[in-house]
């Protein structure tokens, strides 16, 4: 018999931003459903109306989109929203109450908690299982827990067994009628077909009751996997509050998508051959889930910026500009649009693509270049123009500068006569071109000097240089 083709799914719930730990979840069951010719199904669990807002449901799918996750793949299907699927809980907790697996209990939280002070025990007891309750206002519908042990067979962390006397009877629908999240996710995934549910291990303590559920509903259940959280440096789970976790926030801050999927792929899991820098493609054949690691798995915000300098230096020329633009063209560049030169820029990418953490730093280093005028940095320009050397060295690097022509305007050349000038001067290159560097761009440090004379030209070099000894 055929076996039906996998089906995986990822349900965020839209109440803030895409989470990285959930945006490595997805990337885990994206990288299975493609390697196994199976489905990724996007499901919003919307039902939470009072925390729910349709711009974290958009922004989650474009979170999504920008790591490679999308419509516009075979693979993907949905979304779908669980608030569409409201009926088919109802209706499932009908048949479960039909099927005598569910019971109706009139006990408030409040009844509960001042009956459990009397008898000394926690939780609810199942006072309300053979009162033969209909349903009324303000009265919930309870499961019923069979006796005995569940055990939850774990692609990654092996056989769990779960006590069911530890396991009060659950609430599936609220006194109100709507559905609890426990009916509402079984109830989906079942409806959608899924067979496997790879999501946090926070969820673990969940499944038993899930799978009750699903055998209750006479469903085989799902194949599930619970992968290590993410922690910070201080080996805490990563928190909205503490940490920076939006996996927009990233984006926005200039972090290449390709290197943003590969280290979160490495989060619990290590690519095949000698280096975690990898290409999707490898990553998405070789990923399984036996291979994923059992203990928490460190957020390291720097080696995720060394990964992203890794795959900034494999764009070519032309791809570290278009990947730039939006920092070069957007609000925050420090230049306006009308002095931007692209043949200038694109000249210089072989020499600030090196010193780039993030896409967004790629404006400031070069941003003197298109500037009408540096923009000083006085600690630079009172630590190196204020020094006895600095007019004599700037007076004769101009004179040096002028005698070159235009085809002479190399950075070789800008080098040679530069040495010159330090060596007439008693100085090494290093003292001798700091005035130089300050009078041009307005700051002791940037890209390869000569390299930048050459780019920014003859003229403008010149009349930077003169501007800046008429200044001291």
């Amino acid at each position: 018999m055929n076996q039906p083709s996998p089906r995986y799914r990822f349900a965020p719930s839209p109440t803030g931003f895409l989470h990285v730990g959930g945006a490595r979840t997805a990337l885990w069951n994206w990288a299975l459903a493609h390697s196994q010719g199976g489905k990724f199904v996007l499901r919003i669990e919307d039902t939470d109306e009072e925390r729910n807002r349709s711009e974290w449901t958009q922004g989650i799918i474009d979170a999504l989109a920008w790591i490679g996750i999308g419509a516009d793949d075979p693979c993907f299907e949905g979304p779908y929203f669980q608030s569409h699927y409201a009926a088919q809980h109802v209706a499932a907790a009908s048949r479960l109450c039909e099927a005598g697996l569910a019971y109706y209990c009139d006990m408030t939280a409040a009844e509960i908690e001042a009956r459990n002070k009397v008898e000394g025990n926690q939780g609810y007891q199942g006072w309300s299982r053979n009162l033969g309750l209909g349903p009324g206002t303000a009265r919930v519908l309870r499961f019923k827990v069979p006796e005995g042990t569940t055990v939850v067979r774990d692609l990654v962390r092996g056989e769990v067994s779960f006590d069911n006397a530890l396991i009060e009877d659950f609430v599936l629908l609220r006194g109100n009628g709507s559905p609890m999240f426990h009916l509402a996710n079984v109830v989906d995934d079942i409806e959608m077909r899924i067979t496997h549910v790879v999501r946090a291990e926070e969820h673990l303590p969940n499944t038993p009751k899930q799978q009750m559920l699903w055998q209750a509903l006479g469903k085989e259940p799902p194949v599930w996997a619970h992968v290590p959280l993410l922690v910070n440096e201080a080996r805490k789970k990563l928190s909205k509050r503490r940490d920076k976790v939006a996996l927009e926030q990233y984006r926005d801050e200039g972090y290449l998508a390709s290197a943003m999927v590969n280290y979160l792929m490495t989060l619990g899991w290590t690519p095949a051959g000698d280096s975690e820098i990898a290409p999707w493609d490898e990553m998405q054949r070789d990923f399984r889930l036996e291979d994923v690691n059992h203990s928490p798995a460190f957020f390291d915000v720097k080696k995720l910026a060394a990964f992203n300098g890794e795959h900034i230096r494999m764009l070519s020329p032309t791809q570290f500009y278009e990947a730039s633009k939006p920092w070069l063209f957007g609000p925050s560049a420090p230049f306006p649009r009308d002095g931007f030169d692209e043949r200038m820029f694109i000249a210089m990418v072989p020499h600030i693509q090196p010193r780039c953490v993030t896409l967004a730093d790629a404006a400031g280093v070069v941003d003197f270049l298109f500037q009408r005028e540096p923009v000083i940095d006085q600690p630079s320009w009172d630590k190196v123009m204020t020094t006895t050397e600095a007019g004599p060295v700037l007076s004769a690097t101009i004179a040096a500068y002028t005698s070159l022509t235009d085809d002479d305007w190399s950075a070789d050349r800008l080098k040679d006569s530069l040495e010159q000038v330090g060596e007439a001067h008693g100085l090494k290159l290093g003292k001798t071109q700091a005035p130089v560097r300050v009078a041009v761009t307005g700051r002791t440090v940037g890209p390869p000097l000569f390299e930048a004379l050459e780019v920014l030209g003859r003229a403008e070099t010149l009349r930077r240089m003169t501007a800046a000894e008429a200044r001291l």
